[in-house]
């Protein structure tokens, strides 16, 4: 059975910034395009920032998603106040949109333990950097919410690496099982760090691993915004519905490297990305869109920029304003009790701060 056109990639707008489904026409309004762009935006402006923080020595190794803005921000938009966030380390454009401080996204990358902290009422859970365990915790957490008989949702984000590894099949075993509310969302830019995807695994698509555990399964346009947002929220009304999971395949590119301390020119041809940025990037689709529509205005984006910029400009203030972290920390939270063996390292931590080792 040929994958490729089992599972069939779907996009609402096109390339060239035309839509292309008849099934939307009609219903995009300016105002949703605008929002979509002013959000996209918002968040490649941050990722930069970023990046040249790091590069400035003001935060610690980085890891970037330009590129991945559609995926992130459209799927994020899909869910609602209450509902659940289960972050990797790259999706700080979902948990931004999702209503994350900028102040505290940038404390988590200066070591305070404040970063991983989200506001009060938003349920996002911290950055997992351990691949794929973050799908375990958002298949629990929504299957805790179903057994409460609430309406909660989950939307947990990993990369195409992360399908490769255990945790990725039992947490979608699990979550067909249970028929837990859990929306599983992929994000495949074709690299494991350095690995292709026709290296790393023998499927055709992300999409058909869904099979195994009849779970219903699709690919979509991840830098396609409008796609995303769609059909995220089809499948997240499926899950708020009782009608159990789903798993999302969004087929997109990241321009940069795995994080700032990695060099894809090793591994990548990084021409691929220039091509990229003048054909499939997200942010320039909707450009295109609203030039068609004659809805393209210089002045607003000035503007949209100038605000994103002061309110970057206002969390850094505020995050290098806080003291930097205690290496003390380290030892605390890793459980409710410390062990002996966590209090021996804590001891022999101290013992060399006071020069005694």
């Amino acid at each position: 059975m040929d994958m490729l056109k089992q599972f069939p990639i779907t996009q609402y707008i096109n390339e060239e910034g035309e839509l292309n489904t008849n099934e939307m026409k009609g219903e995009v309004s300016l105002d949703l395009i605008k929002m979509f762009y002013q959000k996209m935006l918002r968040a490649r402006m941050m990722d930069k920032k970023c990046v040249n923080l790091q590069r400035q020595g003001r935060i610690g190794t980085y890891v970037q998603y330009e590129g991945q803005e559609a995926a992130q921000v459209g799927s994020a938009l899909a869910i609602e106040e209450g509902d659940w966030m289960f972050p990797s380390y790259r999706d700080h454009a979902a948990t931004m949109t999702f209503g994350h401080s900028l102040r505290n996204l940038l404390l988590y990358w200066v070591g305070r333990i404040e970063g991983g902290i989200p506001p009060e009422g938003k349920n996002i859970f911290p950055p997992a950097v351990p691949i794929a365990s973050q799908l375990l915790h958002a298949t629990g957490v929504a299957w805790a919410e179903k057994k409460k008989n609430t309406d909660r949702v989950s939307l947990v984000y990993f990369g195409d690496g992360a399908t490769s590894e255990g945790d990725f099949h039992e947490g979608l075993n699990f979550a067909s099982v249970f028929r837990s509310p859990v929306v599983f969302f992929n994000q495949n830019n074709g690299y494991a760090i350095s690995v292709p995807t026709e290296k790393q695994m023998n499927s055709k698509t992300i999409a058909q691993k869904g099979l195994g555990y009849d779970i219903p399964s699709i690919r979509i346009d991840g830098n396609d915004i409008l796609a995303v947002f769609m059909e995220t929220q089809k499948a997240v009304e499926r899950a708020r519905n009782g009608e159990g999971p789903t798993l999302i395949e969004a087929v997109t590119w990241r321009y940069g490297a795995h994080t700032t301390a990695d060099d894809p020119s090793k591994y990548r041809d990084q021409s691929e990305s220039d091509r990229r940025r003048t054909t499939t990037d997200p942010l320039l689709r909707l450009e295109k869109y609203l030039k068609q529509q004659n809805n393209w205005d210089e002045e607003w984006l000035a503007e949209t920029e100038q605000e994103i910029t002061d309110e970057i400009n206002t969390a850094l203030a505020e995050m290098e304003d806080v003291p930097e972290a205690e290496i003390e920390q380290l030892f605390s939270h890793v459980f409710e009790k410390p062990t002996w063996t966590i209090e021996q390292q804590r001891e022999h931590h101290m013992s060399i701060k006071r020069g005694q080792v």
